[in-house]
This record gives C-alpha cells, structure tokens and sequence, in this order.
C-alpha cells in the first residue's frame, strides 16, 4: 500500500466512474407454482415468496431453487399467494402484505394490507452490471436513519455512507475509510417516523451498500444470485426481531462467557500464565478466563502444546480451574503442511483441504509457513475438525477462540485463492462465492465439536471472523484495534450495530490491541467494557503490560471497581441474554431502539443502553472528568448518588477517576449480587433494584450456568410489574417457570429507590410484616419467597 503524497499522484488516481448497468428487462412471462411466484425477464428470472411481516426475492441467471447460500435458522412460512395482471404491472398477494410489480422493468412495489407503502423500487427496476453480471437494487430511500450492517467502523446513522462487505485481516489501524473488516452482516434497517424496513441480501460473496443518494438506498452482488429478505414493522424493534428470527439467536452463553476476560499475545509458559492467575487472585481482581495465543503451540501447528513452555498443559489448566479460571486457546484454519503433522495427515485422508478445479490443494503462508485449509463447507470436515478439539477438551479445555479464520493469508490479496472450489454439499461453489461464510461454518464445526465433546456443558467460542447466523455459534470481537482514544470511542457505534446485526455478544479488546496504552485510558476503557456483553482486556506482542495493576495503585483500584460493577450486574446481564433469547433485542442498545420517537436519540452514539433503563455515558476524551449526557423522555436517577433528574434534557456529568457516568429510568428493575472473584462463587444475596417513579417490566431468569438443562426446562424465569397508584407502588411478581432452585444458599431482598425514611413495602393478603431497613436513602426489604410463588406487593411513599 502506498501511504505517502505520491498515492495521490495525479497520473496515479484513478478517477471513480459510473458503473455501466442495464435493466433487468420487462418480463416476459408470469405465473405462481407451489406458492412460489416466477417472472422471466430476458436477462434472469425471478422468484418471489411472501410470507406474515416478510418477503423474499431471489434473482438467477438460472430457475432460482429455494435454497439459501448459507443455511437460516428459521424456514420462513410460505404463504399461498395470488398473482393478477394488472395490465401495466402484476399484483402479487397474500393476507397482509401486496406487491406491486411493474412489467416494463422489473420493480417491486410492498404495501401493507391497509395501502401503506412499505419499500419501493425505483421507476428503472434492478439492474444487472454489464461488467461483471452482478445485479444491483436500488429503492427509494423514505426513513430518517439507516441502522445495521454490522462490523463497521463509523458513527451508528449509516445514512449517507458507502459499504461493502468482504471478511478482511486488518491490522491497519480502524477508521471510516476502510469499509471491510473482518464480519460481514449484510442487512440494514431503513427506519422512518411510522415504519421500519429491513434488507437482508443473504450473498456470502463480495456486496456493496450505497446510501450516498438521500433519495435511494442500493445494494448489489457481484457473484452468485441476488437473494434478498425485506421485512417490516411499525418499529426497529419489531425488524430487529424478524431479522434474528431468520437467522437465529445467542443461546444461553455459560455464566463465565459473562465475567471478565484476561488475555495478551502472548503469555508464553505455563509459568507466566500461573503468575497471571496469582496476581487476580491476590489483588481480589475478579476475573473468569485467561487466554492463550499462538506461543502455546508447538511450532504454531493448531492443536498442539509447546512441549517446552507447556509441557504440563493438562495439569495447569486443571488447577487453575481449581481457583475459578477457565483457558481458552487460540485455533486458527490453516494447517501446517508437514508429513509428520498428524492433523495433516489426517486432513489428506479425509479429503478435508480446500483445493482447486483440478484437485490441487490450494498452499497459503500463515504462521506456521505453508499450509492448506479445511473445507468447512462439506460437513464431514466439520465433523473432523470439531473432533480433533478432544485433546483440549482433556485437558480442561471448554472455550476455544477462532482467529484468523476470514480466512487470513499473508499474501497480497491477504486471502485464499478466489478461484479455490467449495465442495458445499454437493453444490460446489467458488471461494469467491463463499468468502464471507468461511469462517462462519469454521465457527459451526468448532460449537457443534466442543457441544458433543463437553457432553451437557455449554461451550464457548469465540470467533474473529462470521457471517450472518454466527451468533448461533460463537462470540465476536472487533479484531485488532488501537490503544487510541478515538477507538475507544469508535468502539460504541461498532457494538452498537453489531447487536442491531444480529450480533449481541459481541466486544471489543479492552485497553486496544496494538500501541501502548496508559493508565487512564485503560481504565476509562475498562469502566465503559464493563457494561458491554463481552468483556475482554487484550494487548499486543509489542504492547506494553495492560493487565489491570500495571499502572500504579489508583488506576488499579478505579479498574477494580468497574470490574466488580460488572460482577454485581452479572444477574442482569444474564438475564438480558434470556430476554434475548425471546426478543431478538441485544443486551446492549443505541438508545434510538428505546426512543424512537425522539429525534436527539437518532444519532447519538457516544452513549448506550445496557437493556432498557441503564444509560451508560462513558468518558472517551482523556482528562475529562466532564462530559454532556442527553437523558430521554422520563425521569433518571444518577446511579452513583441516587439523584433523581428530569429527562428530555441534555446535562453536564461529572465522574472522578474511578467512576462512570450511569443513569438508570424510573421504573426500571435491576437485579444484581454482591461481588464475587468468579462466577463458580456464589454471591449471599441477590437484590432488586426497584427506581420508582413509573410502571415498568422486568424479566428476571437464572438456570445452573453451565448446562443445557435449561432447554428441558431447568430454569426459573419470573415476570415483574412495577405499577404506579395513588398511595406509592404495587409490585406483582408472576413465576413463569420455576424448573430452577435459587432460593437456599441466599438472601434475596428489594431495593426500593426514591423513597422516604418513612417508606415501608408489604404483601398484598398477607399479615406477616417484611424485615426491612432505610439505609442510604434506599429502602432494602428482605422477601425469601420471591422467586417461588406469584406475589404482589403494596409500596407505600410514606
């Protein structure tokens, strides 16, 4: 890459143009089989399915076959439709949803069942690229803001922006130029005053997006057919949620995925990473997992252990899981070619490697030299690769991290070969076709691997590299970033999106990756990471130390403090993922989701919600202990004083070294514990925070953490009501499940904010008084059957 002046050089630049296209051409004929609608136009034919809320339309130089290029995990209901000729266009219906399609140029028009046009067209219809066959669609552009597209660098309002997508290893340093990272979610959300739109373009080839034009939004492919889901609601939150629905949603993680994660490129011995475990421990600095990168391999072959640095692997990793610590290895796609490297040679006679047309396998360079790559898209290589994780799983091994699987080759296009074929089950198809799914189905073969290995234990992957449906399979984080400022910052929009995507367990290295970090970045990084759904500090082989005591004891004592926040909020944020679960919401949310109707809310990006009542305000610029907060509609107490301010309002907050900005809305419920050093402690209490002042809902669930139980229904999950009456509160409590024990090894109490001294809280037909106390302006009453029965109870203002 040329990084200097003469990149500019004016013999040099090449000048963009205006793509050569042509219509689609008018269609020719028309007619529905088996609910499927097909129009024939000159250049490729059209397949059109309708369904509740949702359409799909597939266009092929061949007859489109309902088959998705890479699997959903939802069949979306076909709904029998009825197709009239209109003359000038056709009318394609089924209950709630008409398409109107023009026949001079194909171009669809959607409308609701009520006239109400969801997404339209524009007059030239798609178009097909006269220089590489790909077709592109163009639609009039009605919203206010566009959301989505996941890993994307940039603010959350992705308006007046060009993207692309094409999974990419880059360490270059992160900002909005660079348009391709290392995922690729391919939908969007088209978001006005009274409606919604998502655009799912399920290609896993290179796409672009293009919403430079205010009056239209365009997307195209460039190999492959164009496959592509609208769906519509009234709210993001209802697109959010069929869009998660189609391509599924985070199962339940294991409780410790939820702590705080330690990692560095690299601890190098089992003596440095048993130094590491000490110094938590000692310090009382909670932490759950520590990482290993490539050093612990033998000569970086994936699947070994350094014989010298850690030659002892299975018995380490067994005692420091004796002291709450979980190891989680690093694994990469590329397999060192070498014929005394049994996964090599096994590999050969599975016939697992990528290769091309004529059979020769494709030989890329990575870490450990040349090596060849499985073919995660034919399942029995999955099945070959998930097994071979036996030998970590004997050795006490239940999380693994996925790296470098776009996949990364340290070559110029810093990728495989495009022309490598995919055996794809029959369906072989090009790497360029498949690229953006590589790592998805490496992520696939790895869950479906340690899920049979762990045999009931939940496992956790984590995963650079994915495509729309990973979040089935594994965690994400944000790849190599900075130890800059500016990406701390950048980090917010970036997981804001990514949960938007379908993404919700998603974060970024806490501190940076590369660069140094100082003191105070790293703990104003590790305050904001502490309310993000994955939390993990990790730094580079060229960085300074980042682990939480390497700056003096005041930077450490701030750091502490946010990691234990998160512990006590654990029970929330577990929860959140339940809520997930039925949803399709993300833990972690722009407040535009929240406020809708609240114009401040619709770009604001330097500020989130974890569920839908804590807004988190992180301070980004360094030494600032000031920044300006916008509160939305409602009234918010000031999580560190309890201080309860009008919203709808933009405020200056002030936070010392060792705090963050945090505001919580009246009528939020937030369930939360004592500190812990792990999650394998069990915390003596478990309180309710109740913020009166307004009614509100909250999900409150717990299983054992660690099983699949939960999904036989080994789960205890409780609904509450806050409701506002004339004399205070009623709180109603209804028990939906209750297949869990969480009552014997702990107290459980409520705390009642914004109350009086004189505040006291009963049940409702009940003559037994509730011990209770006032004690820092919050009223703690102790409630032993409140996960166990349905109750209602009467909190009295005075």
């Amino acid at each position: 890459m040329n990084d200097s002046s003469a990149a500019i050089h004016p013999e040099s630049v090449i000048r963009s143009t205006i793509e050569s296209t042509e219509p689609l051409g008018p269609i020719t004929n028309a007619f529905v089989n088996n609910n499927t609608a097909f129009f024939a136009c000159p250049q490729a034919v059209v397949a059109v399915w309708l369904s509740d809320g949702m359409f799909r339309v597939k266009i092929s130089h061949q007859v489109p076959a309902p088959e998705e290029i890479v699997p959903l995990d939802y069949s979306m209901p076909i709904k029998p439709a009825i197709l009239a000729d209109l003359g000038d266009k056709y009318r394609l219906s089924s209950a709630g949803l008409t398409l109107l399609i023009q026949k001079s140029a194909f171009a669809i028009r959607a409308e609701s069942e009520d006239g109400t046009p969801i997404c339209e067209d524009m007059p030239e219809g798609i178009l097909v690229r006269q220089s590489t066959s790909g077709i592109m669609c163009r639609k009039h552009y009605r919203g206010e803001a566009i959301y989505g597209l996941g890993e994307k660098t940039g603010y959350l309002n992705k308006a007046n922006t060009e993207n692309s997508m094409w999974n990419s290893d880059v360490y270059a340093p992160h900002v909005p130029e660079i348009r391709e990272l290392y995922v690729s979610i391919p939908v969007f959300y088209v978001v006005g005053k009274d409606l919604a739109y998502g655009i799912f373009l399920n290609n896993a080839g290179k796409t672009t997006f293009s919403f430079k034009d205010l009056s239209s939004v365009s997307f195209g492919i460039n190999t492959g057919d164009m496959d592509y889901y609208c769906f519509f609601g009234k709210t993001l939150k209802e697109v959010v949620a069929q869009f998660t629905l189609l391509t599924g949603r985070v199962p339940q993680p294991p409780r410790y995925a939820l702590g705080y994660h330690q990692s560095r490129y690299s601890y190098e011995s089992e003596n440095q990473l048993e130094e590491i475990a000490n110094e938590f421990r000692r310090r009382r600095i909670p932490c759950d997992a520590l990482y290993l990168d490539i050093h612990y391999m033998d000569s970086y072959r994936v699947f070994t252990w350094n014989p010298q640095h850690y030659a002892t692997s299975s018995d380490t990793i067994h005692h420091l899981a004796d002291q709450g610590f979980h190891i989680i290895p690093i694994v990469d796609p590329g397999v060192k070619k070498d014929d005394d490297y049994n996964v090599y040679r096994s590999g050969l006679v599975e016939n697992a490697f990528c290769a091309y047309p004529d059979g020769h396998l494709y030989l890329g360079d990575v870490w450990p030299g040349e090596s060849v790559f499985p073919d995660f898209t034919e399942l029995h290589v999955r099945q070959w690769w998930g097994e071979l994780h036996q030998s970590y799983v004997d050795s006490g091994v239940v999380g693994i991290w996925n790296d470098m699987n776009e996949p990364a080759v340290f070559n110029e296009t810093k990728t495989m070969d495009l022309a490598v074929v995919h055996g794809n089950q029959g369906r072989p198809m090009t790497h360029e076709a498949l690229h953006n799914a590589y790592g998805h189905y490496m992520n696939q073969a790895t869950y479906e691997g340690m899920k049979k290995l762990l045999k009931g234990k939940r496992p956790f992957v984590l995963t650079r590299s994915g495509y729309a449906g990973t979040q089935r399979y594994a965690a994400v984080w944000t790849g190599d970033n900075r130890s800059f400022w500016e990406h701390l910052a950048l980090a917010i929009p970036m997981l804001l999106n990514m949960g938007l995507s379908g993404l919700p367990f998603s974060g970024a290295d806490v501190g940076g990756f590369a660069f140094d970090v100082d003191g105070l970045l790293l703990t104003r990084w590790t305050q904001m990471a502490a309310y993000t759904p994955f939390f993990r500090n990790h730094s580079g082989i060229d960085a300074v130390r980042q682990e939480p005591w390497q700056f003096g004891p005041v930077f450490e004592s701030a750091i502490r403090k946010a990691i234990e926040r998160r512990y006590m909020l654990l029970p929330h944020i577990y929860s959140l993922f339940y809520e997930h679960r039925m949803t399709g919401l993300p833990p972690m949310r722009p407040l535009a989701l929240e406020f809708p109707g609240d114009p401040h809310t619709r770009d604001l990006c330097d500020s989130f919600l974890l569920g839908p009542g804590i807004l988190v305000a992180p301070i980004y610029r360094p030494d600032t202990n000031v920044r300006s907060v916008y509160l939305p509609q409602g009234d918010w107490y000031q999580e560190s004083t309890d201080h309860r301010l009008e919203g709808h309002q933009y405020i200056l907050a002030t936070a010392t070294i060792d705090e963050i900005p945090v505001f919580v809305q009246a009528g939020s419920i937030i369930a939360m514990q004592g500190v812990v050093q792990h999650t394998g402690q069990t915390s003596d209490s478990l309180i309710f925070h109740i913020y009166s002042g307004a009614e509100g809902h909250y999900r409150y669930y717990e299983d054992d953490g660690e099983t699949f139980a939960y999904q036989d229904g080994a789960y205890t999950a409780v609904e509450f009501d806050l409701r506002v009456c004339s004399d205070g509160s009623e709180l109603v409590v209804t028990i939906v499940n209750n297949g869990f024990s969480v009552q014997s090894h702990r107290s459980i109490f409520l705390a009642i904010h914004g109350v009086s001294h004189l505040a006291s809280v009963s049940r409702v037909n009940a003559f037994h008084p509730l011990k209770q106390q006032f004690k820092d302006n919050i009223l703690f009453v102790e409630v032993p059957e409140l996960l166990i029965k349905d109750t209602r109870y009467h909190i009295s203002s005075q």
